[in-house]
């Protein structure tokens, strides 16, 4: 029986993409094992960051001495990569990943495939196997509407292709009964979904809810765009137990002009009136935004509007990161900020986010109630998820299991009961 691994990077679009593969290849009779003892290892690839792809080509080249197949955004995203440096590597595209048993075949044989034709191939109710048992990944949406002057994702997934609700709503219903207690909708932007098939994220998300079990659905990223549309149906979404009330809304600037640069289709005080009018409704909703900073042209002023924003909106995480030039992109031929000046902006706005999420995990202190036990933690402790999709730390625990807890200590980036 020959032995696979699995090496992935980026979104939970991609683990899921990993999870199917893993799940088709051991319907083929291959096993899944560690990276130690494969005969053969899949890398899933991001292209999103320059860091992502630096440790993409760390990995080929930490295990040239087995067989390789390249799967994920960077090489359906660059053809010129395709036909220089990963010509040698089997591939198979983010469209074909049902394919992939015929691609490690044939790599086991010798040959060097590369399957990237664009096809509308199943992705939903096909064999996979979770890395989480309790975590069900379940993509609604590929691609996007939107076309962001620094991002090459939209180069390698593509415009937006939605999946039908009754196709998503029959896999949940089928990982709920495996015992799923998270679902996990994802997509390049789930704000988007149905817009290309007559329908919205909203008609999905209340056919969901509807599904009999004990479960938790957590609604994925989403840009400002199409949300500012359905405000008062999403409160009434997050006021079903059914759903986390946790909110992934990227802003990436908090600077119109720099927005514009970015050609994103929004402007602050639409991000601004989604977060406010969510906190009135739900005070404890956890916001979670982005913030790309030393984006081509950013002036020192422009960058403190992002500080100023952040500030003002209080969101609980901060996921940011310096810009890095991607190739290919129209940001890329822009007037580049210098790289000690965008560290200096980072760490800023790094000191300015801790302050803020201890501020807001400190209004949680003495709380008490329920959560699931999603993770293991470090140093031998568990990590759990409350309605607000907060991680708690406790000392014991088992994956999946409910604990009545109480909340004895917060820092800015969790809640602890000890």
């Amino acid at each position: 029986m020959k032995k696979i691994a699995f090496v992935t990077y980026g979104c939970s679009l991609n683990h899921s993409d990993s999870e199917v593969m893993h799940g088709l290849l051991e319907k083929h009779g291959f096993k899944i094992t560690n990276t130690k003892d494969a005969d053969l290892i899949v890398v899933n690839s991001c292209t999103v960051k320059n860091q992502a792809e630096s440790k993409f080509f760390r990995t080929l080249k930490k295990f040239e001495d087995k067989k390789i197949v390249i799967a994920g955004c960077i090489p359906q995203a660059d053809a010129k990569l395709r036909n220089t440096e990963l010509k040698d590597y089997s591939i198979v595209g983010i469209s074909q990943i049902n394919k992939i048993a015929e691609v490690v075949e044939e790599t086991f044989n010798g040959n060097v495939v590369h399957l990237l034709k664009r096809e509308k191939n199943p992705r939903l109710n096909i064999p996979k196997i979770r890395k989480n048992k309790i975590i069900e990944i379940i993509p609604i949406n590929e691609g996007c509407l939107g076309n962001c002057s620094y991002c090459k994702t939209i180069q390698a997934r593509g415009r937006l292709i939605s999946y039908e609700i009754k196709e998503i709503k029959k896999q949940m219903q089928d990982a709920v009964k495996d015992g799923c207690k998270e679902i996990w909708l994802t997509s390049q932007d789930t704000s988007c979904y149905g817009k290309d098939i007559n329908t919205n994220i909203i008609e999905l998300l209340n056919e969901l809810v509807k599904v009999k079990g004990k479960y938790t659905i957590r609604l994925g990223m989403g840009n400002p765009t199409y949300f500012l549309s359905y405000l008062k149906e999403l409160t009434k979404l997050f006021l079903n137990n059914k759903m986390f009330r946790f909110l992934h809304i990227p802003v990436q600037s908090g600077n119109n002009r720099i927005l514009k640069e970015m050609n994103r289709d929004y402007k602050v005080e639409d991000y601004v009136k989604i977060v406010n009018y969510l906190r009135n409704e739900l005070p404890y909703l956890t916001i979670s935004t982005d913030i790309i900073v030393a984006f081509p042209g950013e002036t020192k002023k422009e960058f403190e509007d992002s500080v100023k924003l952040i500030k003002e909106t209080k969101p609980d995480i901060v996921n940011i990161s310096r810009y890095w030039a991607r190739p290919g992109t129209l940001a890329a031929k822009m007037k580049q900020v210098g790289g000690d000046e965008s560290k200096r902006r980072a760490k800023e706005l790094i000191k300015v986010f801790r302050e803020v999420a201890l501020e807001r995990n400190k209004e949680w202190l003495n709380w008490k109630g329920s959560i699931v036990i999603n993770e293991k933690g470090k140093n031998n402790t568990f990590v759990g998820r409350n309605l607000h999709y907060k991680p708690v730390i406790v000392k014991k625990g088992k994956i999946g299991e409910w604990q009545n807890i109480e909340i004895k200590k917060v820092t800015c980036y969790d809640l602890r009961t000890f």
